[in-house]
């Protein structure tokens, strides 16, 4: 297994390869997730959605490839992302432009914990990570690239969520994001997601 890098902050995710297309198709995917899941002030991350069912092109991910970490007693992996998996739920229209442009390459994984409360099931998301299939010949269709896996923290999911998915803000992000470049820190993202806000 290698070992899977950690973007923090939206500063990181500028940082992550060199084709800007590639970028905001991801920014677009992560953005979306960001506002589908609930997170409370204990960066507790709660399911929304059922992915047994085929929601938002999910299935059951069983990390044959060794991709990640092996599960532990209680967790699962479930891979989202796939616009030709028919479930109840859909991904929004701006998600699937971006996948079917990029040929249905990208995909969320996330690493659930399922526990009962009270005579409830409770589903966690305690691991979040973006990666995408692989694109050169030769590979395997059905595995995905180690060199384009990233996890991704809590603290990345709400810096981007607070972001309208108006097109208009997500090509402000990127070119803000490729205008600042090294030289941007965390004070710049505050300050142009509280300009966003205000604006929509």
């Amino acid at each position: 297994m290698m070992t899977v890098r950690k973007l923090n902050s939206i500063t990181h995710l500028r940082s992550v390869g060199s084709d800007t297309s590639a970028q905001e198709d991801c920014l677009r995917f992560l953005h979306w997730f960001a506002n589908e899941i609930d997170i409370n002030t204990n960066d507790d991350i709660s399911l929304t959605f059922g992915p047994n069912h085929r929601d938002y092109g999910s299935h059951q991910y069983r990390n044959d490839e060794e991709l990640l970490e092996p599960l532990p007693r209680g967790y699962r992996y479930y891979s989202l992302g796939n616009i030709h998996r028919e479930g109840s739920l859909q991904l929004p229209p701006q998600v699937i432009q971006s996948e079917q442009e990029d040929d249905n390459r990208a995909r969320i994984i996330i690493r659930v914990r399922e526990q009962n409360v009270r005579r409830r099931t409770s589903r966690i998301i305690d691991q979040v990570y973006i990666t995408q299939h692989y694109e050169a010949a030769g590979y395997p269709r059905t595995a995905y690239d180690p060199q384009h896996t990233y996890g991704i923290t809590t603290s990345l999911l709400r810096a981007i969520r607070r972001f309208s998915m108006d097109s208009d803000d997500i090509n402000l992000l990127m070119s803000l994001r490729n205008r600042y470049r090294s030289n941007a820190d965390d004070s710049h993202w505050k300050t142009i997601s509280i300009g966003c806000m205000w604006s929509v």
